[in-house]
């Protein structure tokens, strides 16, 4: 066990919610949460052994050591900004596309990033131990620090630069964000059809466990990956009554074409 360090959370959504619960079982036990909705961080607080909800702020007499902003892209600027820390404190933000330099750069104030990649929601518990962490800091004690922090939860702890956190952060909204907005599309053609969506749940499960197994480039089948014209004029057609849908068909199966039939 490494040394104990109290931490502190600002913000109190979905990230928060599974993060600060993972992390108040080992030495880096949740001290205090801030949200501007009081009744939200008084919500994580209950799910937590010791900590309380901060009224503001102003943390100048806290005795955490970490401050770990969990809170949308847009607010961090402004977070770093307003906050008021006490000395030698390390100021994190868990986003994937902001840098580092989000915190600013006051000589005084430790920075660093702790990026879990992973999809959260309040109602889906997740399993830290197999979630990765990506760390950055410029400071060697305080990487030091947030990398026996990510090691407390997780079996996968890497460093990574703001440039290749932006990367991997594009590619996770590609994995995971835009599959499953593919998801809800496919939900609204069955359900506008009278069929049911759970018809479709056997073909998702194997179309992503053959990508995970073998490579999606290789496990890529379709008429886009066939060349097969005729079938995909007859799908835009179908689907003409919705013109953003048949455009985004158009486009992602144009580019299925280009890569597989050049």
């Amino acid at each position: 066990m490494g040394k104990a360090y109290s931490v502190s959370f600002i913000g109190s959504g979905n990230l928060a919610w599974h993060l600060a619960t993972a992390l108040d079982n080992t030495e880096f036990a949740v001290h205090e949460v801030f949200s501007r909705d009081e009744s939200h961080a008084q919500a994580l607080v209950e799910r937590l052994y010791q900590a309380h909800v901060m009224p503001s702020l102003d943390f100048s007499e806290s005795t955490s050591r970490i401050f770990i902003i969990a809170a949308s892209d847009d607010s961090i600027k402004e977070i770093a900004n307003e906050i008021i820390l006490p000395p030698n404190a390390i100021l994190v933000h868990t986003s994937g596309s902001q840098p580092l330099t989000a915190l600013g750069e006051n000589p005084a104030v430790l920075t660093g990033v702790f990026y879990p990649l992973q999809t959260f929601s309040k109602g889906k518990k997740v399993n830290f131990e197999d979630i990765p962490i990506f760390v950055e800091s410029e400071n060697a004690e305080t990487e030091k620090i947030l990398m026996s922090m990510g090691k407390a939860i997780s079996k996968k702890v890497l460093k990574i630069s703001s440039d290749n956190r932006k990367a991997l952060h594009v590619a996770a909204v590609f994995a995971s964000n835009f599959t499953n907005h593919m998801l809800t599309l496919s939900k609204e053609i069955m359900e506008s059809n009278s069929l049911k969506f759970d018809l479709l749940k056997p073909l998702i499960a194997e179309t992503l466990n053959k990508s995970l197994e073998i490579g999606p480039d290789k496990a890529q089948t379709g008429p886009a990956k066939r060349g097969d014209l005729e079938i995909l004029d007859s799908h835009i057609e179908f689907l003409k009554s919705d013109e953003k849908v048949s455009e985004i068909y158009r486009v992602v199966s144009q580019h299925i074409i280009d890569t597989y039939n050049s």
